[in-house]
């Protein structure tokens, strides 16, 4: 995994010229920190050229693509592992070292992508890395949480939590994308109105909320075969900042409401759900980064190919555990609502197109989301759930003739729940 940029006098030079650029001092007045985000861009640079050709040959051979949706990421440190992965470790080291620089000092000053914090988002990292080291074409699909969960301090012998604030240096390793920006909408109620154009009913929402998803790409590096994928987190920006009327009256509070609403979206890894705001921030920040996760991957895939019925055939959504299951009824909805197909034909590549990994059977872990809060928050997607979940008590009564107890058991919608994992 050669790459000129990790010759010794190339790498020293470009460390001391990112200390430069970057903070306007020399490599000697650096703090550990800024010797890292130096370091960490050098690497980056070499990332890059390996990022832009695996994408060049993906739109030239135009594999099939996974899209790996979690909540959680649990990706551990981007510096070590990309050398690793790079075989550039020794040459760094040493080039390092003849600074007087130490890679392990260096390496202590990245605190770790507080984007997850158990096994499914460990497991989540790892089948990143396995894709990107096969050289599969894929992404994974989250959300850029700013504190994550939290961080662990005992204090007078007893644990305290505090926020992980992982982004205050920033990120050298991951790059905005606004050009991929997307927008999601909470809310509101569903108009129907005949199209005379194409002889169907359309399903209009109004009076939403919306937010605007943007992407942050992170490299997934494949080992030892110069093959880059990428890692996408969604972030949450308001679409209407700032109410210059709202502040001018001296309701300042009004005037930031629209940006402070978004920005709880992405603020912190599992909000406590045992209260209602909770639950309701919780299916919010599943159904922002599906829902713009959908979407991007649906653009993508129009942008070289002129048939939507053939997605299944370039484009699998791989869903893990219950938290993206909305994904099932999002694609629904975008391939009925916004490109016209019956709901036969869009069923059936929905089921070619989405894929799902169970982690548990403990019920306590299989979401339910009450019936009051999922229909407020995505009337359009519930009216999707409420006809996939008709179907499916139809077949199942047809199936098991007089069994009450089977319905009660699998079907999506009861008890005034709804049932992700058996959606």
């Amino acid at each position: 995994m050669y790459s000129k940029r990790f010759e010794k006098e190339t790498f020293k030079n470009d460390v001391k010229e990112n200390v430069r650029t970057l903070y306007r001092k020399e490599i000697e007045e650096a703090t550990p920190q800024q010797i890292f985000q130096a370091v960490s861009y050098a690497v980056k640079e070499a990332i890059v050229d390996d990022w832009l050709a695996t994408q060049k040959t993906y739109e030239k051979e135009d594999p099939k693509t996974v899209y790996y949706m979690s909540m959680e990421f649990l990706m551990g440190r981007a510096l070590g592992n990309n050398l690793i992965n790079m075989t550039a470790y020794k040459e760094v080291k040493e080039a390092l070292d003849e600074m007087g620089i130490d890679l392990n000092v260096v390496e202590d000053q990245e605190p770790d992508a507080a984007l997850g914090n158990g096994g499914l988002g460990r497991l989540a990292a790892c089948f990143l890395d396995s894709l990107a080291s096969l050289g599969y074409a894929a992404y994974g699909c989250g959300i850029r949480y700013r504190y994550g969960m939290f961080k662990q301090k005992i204090k007078d012998g007893y644990q305290v939590e505090v926020p992980d604030n992982w982004l205050k240096d920033g990120n050298p390793f991951e790059i905005r994308r606004d050009e991929y920006a997307k927008e999601v909408r909470f809310g509101g109620t569903i108009r129907v109105q005949y199209n005379e154009q194409t002889k169907k009913e359309d399903f209009i929402q109004e009076n939403y909320e919306s937010v605007l998803a943007i992407p942050y790409d992170m490299p997934i590096v494949g080992y030892q075969n110069n093959v880059v994928n990428t890692l996408r987190i969604w972030d949450a920006e308001a679409i209407d900042t700032f109410n210059l009327s709202s502040f001018d009256k001296g309701d300042y509070q009004k005037a930031v409401e629209q940006e402070n609403l978004e920005r709880t979206i992405c603020e912190v890894l599992y909000p406590n759900d045992n209260h209602m705001a909770g639950k309701e921030l919780r299916l919010k920040q599943q159904y922002f980064f599906v829902s713009a996760s959908v979407q991007l991957a649906v653009a993508k895939y129009m942008e070289n190919h002129d048939d939507i019925r053939k997605i299944h055939e370039k484009v699998c959504f791989q869903l893990n555990d219950t938290h993206p299951t909305v994904a099932v009824a999002e694609l629904m909805r975008i391939l009925m609502d916004q490109y016209s197909l019956e709901w036969d034909e869009a069923w059936a590549i929905t089921k070619k197109t989405c894929a799902y990994t169970n982690h548990t059977i403990m019920s306590e872990a299989l979401e339910k989301w009450p019936l009051e809060l999922f229909s407020r928050l995505l009337p359009r997607i519930y009216q999707i759930v409420e006809e996939i979940n008709r179907r499916f008590i139809l077949e199942i009564q047809s199936a098991y003739p007089g069994d009450y107890g089977k319905v009660e058991r699998m079907a999506i919608i009861y008890d005034g729940q709804v049932k992700m994992a058996h959606l």
